[in-house]
């Protein structure tokens, strides 16, 4: 490759960010130490000052965590990435790193039920105030955003209902009133979706899913640009702690090795099973991007370069008729998980989003009868021979039911 061209994106999910010991090491360096030596007194205090680079405490930074980093920011197009301990300390970092008592948020509905509390419940103990806006509906974020504003949060596609929200016209709107535009980029993943591209100023990830993407730890991101990263996000990062382990980011490192080959996969066995939940009785609507029922299609197809792996859909028979086709699974897994080698589906409404309420739910869409899957890599027939039995057997309880009604 010529020296003057910048490395394809499967190159550097492989490559970036390498850091090679003396000893030469094929694969990444796993760093198991809480704190680094230094030379002399005199040497520890410049460290600190600032006046030479060097490793302090893992808390701060950690070399096997510097290369999932710049690994991650490579893939990103961002200028700086942070890692956190999980997705959730990454959004939460993200946001009260910027913000103070007085400030204005605006974010979309459609939150994951854990970043829906913190805007409806942990920002306002802080005097922060909180707008809530349907993602889809312009008007709403031009009214929300005709006054100053500190932060705008937003998922697209969103968790569980796959809505989107139009990254450029919403950036736009936000940097008019003065917000950073933070977006949780998670069910996309970057490589069918770049916000910064859009005029995003902030990426937050939950790593767990797609970039493990198989079930073994947690982990976060936080991306943006290097000014943004050190003068804002650091010192908040520095003194809090939620700091990644050099374990957790290895394993993410080696994730990221197969990340494009899995989610292309993924998404193509997603988009099948959401065309085959579309011919099915038992289903009332389905959920995915690329889909021409998608409500959103034209905005999903101008953002996103594919589906993704996630598909939702919606029962006829509410709650109950849910549970059955959950326990009716046999390859399927019942988990809140989602991003994974395996497929794994989950009921929202009594559990990723229990606790935002019924009310809060209506608004978003998620019914009793809303059922989200996450799409692995078995063989897709074999994944479409469960999904059919368990619908048979779904089908066969509620019409029995039906009939003793």
């Amino acid at each position: 490759m010529p020296s003057n061209q910048k490395p394809r994106l499967e190159t550097q999910l492989i490559h970036a960010g390498r850091i090679r010991t003396n000893l030469h090491e094929n694969a990444e360096a796993l760093f198991l130490t809480s704190g680094f030596a230094y030379e002399s007194a005199e040497t520890a205090e410049a460290v600190f000052l600032g006046e030479i680079e060097h490793y302090q405490y893992s808390r701060f930074a950690n070399p096997t965590v510097t290369m999932l980093e710049d690994r991650l920011a490579a893939i990103e197009g961002a200028q700086a990435c942070r890692c956190t301990a999980t997705g959730m300390a990454a959004v939460h970092s993200a946001m009260l790193s910027g913000l103070k008592t007085g400030d204005r948020v605006v974010a979309a509905r459609a939150l994951f039920g854990s970043c829906h509390w913190i805007i409806s419940n942990l920002l306002p103990q802080f005097g922060i105030e909180p707008v809530f806006v349907d993602g889809a509906d312009m008007e709403a974020w031009r009214a929300a955003l005709s006054q100053p504003t500190a932060q705008v949060l937003l998922e697209s596609p969103s968790n569980p209902m796959l809505d989107m929200v139009d990254l450029r016209a919403v950036a736009d709107l936000a940097h008019a009133a003065g917000a950073i535009v933070i977006v949780d980029n998670v069910f996309a993943t970057p490589l069918l979706q770049r916000p910064l591209e859009f005029g995003a100023d902030v990426v937050v990830y939950s790593a767990t899913k797609h970039m493990d993407g198989q079930g073994r730890v947690l982990g976060g991101a936080v991306l943006g640009t290097k000014q943004w990263i050190e003068e804002v996000f650091q010192p908040y990062f520095r003194n809090t702690g939620p700091a990644l382990s050099p374990f957790n980011a290895w394993v993410i490192l080696k994730g990221l090795e197969t990340m494009a080959l899995r989610v292309a996969a993924q998404s193509r066995a997603a988009l099948a099973i959401a065309e085959f939940l579309e011919s099915r009785p038992e289903v009332s609507r389905v959920w995915y991007p690329t889909l021409q029922s998608h409500p959103q299609h034209d905005l999903a197809m101008r953002q996103m370069s594919g589906g993704g792996t996630m598909v939702t859909f919606e029962l006829h028979g509410g709650k109950a008729a849910a549970f059955r086709l959950l326990n009716g699974f046999r390859l399927i897994t019942i988990s809140n998980n989602l991003g994974d080698t395996k497929s794994l589906v989950t009921h929202p409404a009594t559990t990723t989003h229990m606790r935002i309420g019924a009310e809060e739910r209506s608004r978003l869409g998620i019914t009793d009868g809303t059922v989200r899957l996450s799409v692995g890599l078995e063989d897709v027939a074999e994944l479409l021979e469960d999904i059919t039995q368990a619908l048979v057997e779904y089908s066969g309880n509620w019409q029995r039911r039906a009939a003793l009604i």
